[in-house]
Formats: structure tokens, C-alpha cells, sequence
């Protein structure tokens, strides 16, 4: 396994910058226009690339936060000290000065610029197979790209740059707002740009962890998906192409049916290089304490010894009581997920769907897990959602049946005769939305999934309707229309409250 290394050279941090400061030149620096030389330095550079994803302040393991957290599943009930800005996101009282908005939102924008970066020098590089470097563009393009999906569903309107940025007015011409229509059709247009080079199917014949056709058309069904949901134009039309392309990614599965695959492998330390349900994951060393996966060590609660070797002294990874409810009678992702801690400190259920016991991960707790971005039991239900939403619902019961099957659940048709099930998920809607739920809980999903299917409103309204008993500390009722989107952080909107306005309620 290659190890993935930060760019050899440093981004600049244009907050506060003045002139004078970026036309020093840094001896221990390498400039941009002298670092690309060889292909080499572009694969390093493009590595840098696919690091920006693995902090937890992007898309990493420990982005809960911007996900999870801010849904139903999980949360935290400490609303003190430290926690106290963290505990904002559950409570929906979310405020434009929190630092790890900003920290979020700043890190986000680094990734991008390194895509841009190199996008903007790779065409200055020889390459002795002019193939490679369409690859390394596709590469870079999706990275943008997600990085972009991500941006653009948790703040609608947001500056857009595609070019390399190396003065501080670069920074101010670009520091504006634009429509989330024009973000998504930048997306679209670097996904299937990505989508014309020699990039292979699966990660398997390429390397694990980067970039495939799979995950491209993956993601550019679930754009189409997003868009068809949210966006007032087109709507038909972008259902249909979410099918087509989350049907092209389904097909190159390199199995049958999704029951041959245990949901428990999906999630085994050891089976991480080769499980054919994986599409894209980012990739974490076990027992190397600078590129571990921490994801099991801190899900561990007081007084268990599940997950982990190493010792809890917390509640660990917290899980809301309504999730808990939500799992239907013998569904043995429940089992798997969750795991009840009878420690005092804790008393309650703590996530276990991410487990590294091994002797390298040790007392440590340097495991090995992998962040799983995608897979295909996620591409499935996507599909269903789209089929679902072009009327073709026996099509869509029978992706939805496949899913239910492997977790040990009756099909869809034999579930309805059930009253409680019948009467939690009276359409094919909430029964999609809750097979995404506990398929893919604890997987920074199911915030997306609810701001896909519901209005503003109609979120404030799904909240409301649960009760705060089974939600914790976090007081639900203080949801309004505004929580769709998050504030735009208060330092980057008071540089130009005009251009950079602020969402509304804020």
C-alpha cells in the first residue's frame, strides 16, 4: 500500500494577506511554476490531492460533525467547554462565528485550490504516455468536484474557482458568491470530463483508494439525483440522468447480487483491499500512528473492549435513540452497528460498525480502518430513489428488496402487510429513506439523504414530529427553515457582506 503524502509545497493562506507578504520569496519553499517537472512530480502533487480528503475537517473519518451529527442518527449530549461549539450543529443553534464551521469551510477551499493547482501546471509537463496525464486530470477533476458536492448542499450559494490562485486579488475577484445552478454545472462538467480518459472501472485494476469510472458515475447519478430534488428546472430530465448513470456504475459490479457479500465484510479491517463492494474509500495505515484510523478508538464507550483495544474513558460514539427505535425486528445490521455500553458514564448505545481489535491497531488504538466514500449497497438505493422518482416503482422495489434481503429482512411487498412498518413508512419514499438509514448509518449520509427528499419546511416538519425523549439533549424544536443550509462563517462574510451574503436567519 502506497502512502498518500501533503503536497511538497505550501498552499497560501490569503486571510489578512497583504501584498508585500506574497511577493517574498520563502528559501525553504519550493515555487509553484518551479516545482512541475516531471510526471513524478505530478503524481506526488496529485497524492496531496487525495490527502486533502482524509481530515476529518473535509471528508475524513472524523467529519461527523458536518454530517451525522447534524441529522438524526448521532449527536452529542455534553453542550459544555469544548464541546459546546460541536454540540451547535445537533442543536440547530449553529452560529456564523463557530470555529469549526470555519475550519470546515477553510480546509474544504484548500482542497479545492490543490486541485487547481495542478490542473493549472500538468499541461506544462512531458509525459511519456500523453494517456497518464488525461488520467491524472480525471483524477483531479472528481476530487474537485466531490469537494464541490459537498460545499454546495451544506451552503447552496458559494464562490466558485476552477483556476490556480496566487495573489491576493486573484482571491478577491473570485470572492463571491454564485448561484448553486452554476456550482452544480461545474460539477457536472468536471465529472464528465473525468469520465473521457483511460481511468479503469473498478479501484481494483488502477490502485485502492483512487479515482474509477465506478465512483465517476456514481457520483455524477447522485449530482443528477441532488439537482432533480432540489433545483426548480429540469426536473424530469435530471431524474432521468441520475438513472443512467447510477445504472452504468451498478453494472460494473464485479459481483451478483449484493447478498453474496456479508454486511459485515463491507467493514472488515482485513478485507478492506479487496472487497468488490467498495467503489472508493480513503485509505488509512493500521499501526502507523501518523496515518492511522482513529475511527474505532474513538467510537469505543467506557467499560467496552468491542472495538478496540484501546481504553474508553467516554460515552464514544454517541447514537440517537430514535435510530436506535428505527431498526426494524431481526435486522442484522442493527447487531453489527450497535452495541449497548452498561457503564454508568454511558448507559446508552455507542456505534460499532467500525472495528479494529488487532494486535498492529494494539492499546493504541492505530487502526486500519478505511472511509468508505462509497459502495454499491449506496449506488442501489440511489438508483431506486431515481427510478422512484420517474414513476418505475416495481423497478425500484426490486433494487430495494436486494438490500433488505442481505440484512435478513422480508421483501418490501410481504413488510407492508405489517402494520408498524406499514404505518412508519406509509410510501415507497419513507421506505427508501429508511433503508438508507440503517444501511448506511454512521456513513455521513443521512444528513444529504434528508435535505435531498425534503423541503425546508418539510424538514422542520419531519423534526417536530419526533420526540425529544429519543433525540437527547439536543432540543430539536429549535429547527427552522434556516437549518437547511449552514451560515456562511462570519470572517469570510464580513469581508464583503455584499458579495458574501449571509444565508437567511442568520
Amino acid at each position: 500500500m502506497k502512502k498518500i503524502y501533503l503536497l511538497p509545497f505550501a498552499l497560501l493562506a490569503f486571510t489578512n494577506c497583504k501584498k508585500d507578504f506574497l511577493n517574498q520569496e520563502n528559501p525553504n519553499a519550493v515555487s509553484i511554476k518551479n516545482y512541475f517537472k516531471s510526471e513524478n512530480d505530478v503524481l506526488l502533487a496529485i497524492n496531496g490531492a487525495y490527502q486533502a480528503l482524509r481530515s476529518g475537517n473535509t471528508l475524513g473519518e472524523t467529519a461527523a460533525l458536518y454530517n451525522e451529527e447534524r441529522s438524526d442518527n448521532t449527536g452529542r449530549d455534553d453542550n459544555q467547554s469544548a464541546a459546546g461549539e460541536p454540540f451547535q450543529f445537533n442543536d440547530f443553534s449553529l452560529l456564523p462565528s463557530n470555529t469549526y464551521l470555519k475550519t470546515h469551510w477553510v480546509a474544504m477551499y484548500e482542497g479545492i485550490n490543490r486541485c487547481n493547482i495542478i490542473l493549472s501546471n500538468i499541461d506544462d509537463v512531458n509525459f511519456s504516455v500523453v494517456e497518464n496525464k488525461e488520467r491524472y486530470k480525471s483524477e483531479v477533476k472528481f476530487i474537485r468536484a466531490l469537494i464541490y458536492f459537498h460545499l454546495v448542499r451544506k451552503w447552496g450559494d458559494i464562490p466558485l474557482s476552477t483556476t490556480m490562485l496566487v495573489s491576493k486579488d486573484d482571491v478577491d475577484k473570485l470572492a463571491f458568491r454564485q448561484k448553486e445552478e452554476v456550482i452544480y454545472t461545474q460539477i457536472v462538467q468536471d465529472l464528465k470530463e473525468a469520465l473521457t480518459s483511460n481511468l479503469p472501472n473498478t479501484q481494483w485494476e488502477y490502485q485502492v483508494g483512487r479515482v474509477s469510472k465506478t465512483a465517476i458515475n456514481a457520483l455524477l447519478g447522485q449530482v443528477y439525483l441532488t439537482m432533480g430534488a432540489g433545483l426548480s428546472l429540469n426536473k424530469g430530465e435530471n431524474f432521468k440522468q441520475a438513472e443512467t448513470f447510477l445504472a452504468t456504475a451498478y453494472q460494473m459490479r464485479t459481483f451478483g447480487k449484493l447478498s453474496e457479500i456479508p454486511y459485515a465484510d463491507v467493514f472488515d479491517v482485513s478485507k478492506k483491499m479487496t472487497n468488490k463492494e467498495l467503489i472508493l474509500q480513503i485509505q488509512y495505515i493500521q499501526g502507523d500512528q501518523n496515518y492511522k484510523s482513529s475511527i474505532a478508538a474513538n467510537n469505543q464507550a467506557k467499560g467496552e473492549k468491542f472495538i478496540s483495544k484501546k481504553e474508553s474513558t467516554g460515552v464514544g460514539g454517541n447514537v440517537k435513540a430514535d435510530l436506535v427505535k428505527d431498526y426494524e425486528t431481526k435486522d442484522l445490521r442493527k447487531d453489527f452497528s450497535i452495541k449497548f455500553a452498561s457503564d454508568p458514564q454511558v448507559n446508552d448505545y455507542y456505534i460499532t460498525k467500525f472495528r479494529d481489535t488487532s494486535a498492529t491497531a494494539g492499546v493504541n488504538g492505530w487502526g486500519g480502518n478505511d472511509w468508505i466514500l462509497m459502495r454499491h449497497a449506496d449506488v442501489m438505493l440511489l438508483l431506486a430513489e431515481a427510478k422512484m422518482n420517474l414513476g418505475k416503482d416495481v423497478e425500484a422495489i426490486i433494487l430495494l428488496n436486494e438490500v433488505r434481503e442481505r440484512a435478513g429482512l422480508p421483501s418490501y411487498a410481504d413488510s407492508r402487510k405489517d402494520a408498524t412498518y406499514s404505518a412508519n413508512y406509509p410510501t415507497l419514499k419513507d421506505a427508501i429513506l429508511h433503508e438508507r438509514r440503517v444501511e448506511l448509518a454512521f456513513e455521513n449520509q443521512r444528513w444529504f439523504d434528508l435535505v435531498r427528499n425534503y423541503s425546508a419546511e418539510e424538514l422542520v416538519k419531519y423534526f417536530h414530529s419526533k420526540k425529544q425523549e429519543d433525540y437527547g439533549n439536543a432540543k430539536i424544536r429549535n429547527i427552522s427553515t434556516k437549518d437547511r443550509f449552514f451560515p456562511i462563517p462570519y470572517d469570510e462574510y464580513k469581508l464583503n457582506p455584499e458579495k458574501m451574503y449571509q444565508n437567511p436567519g442568520y
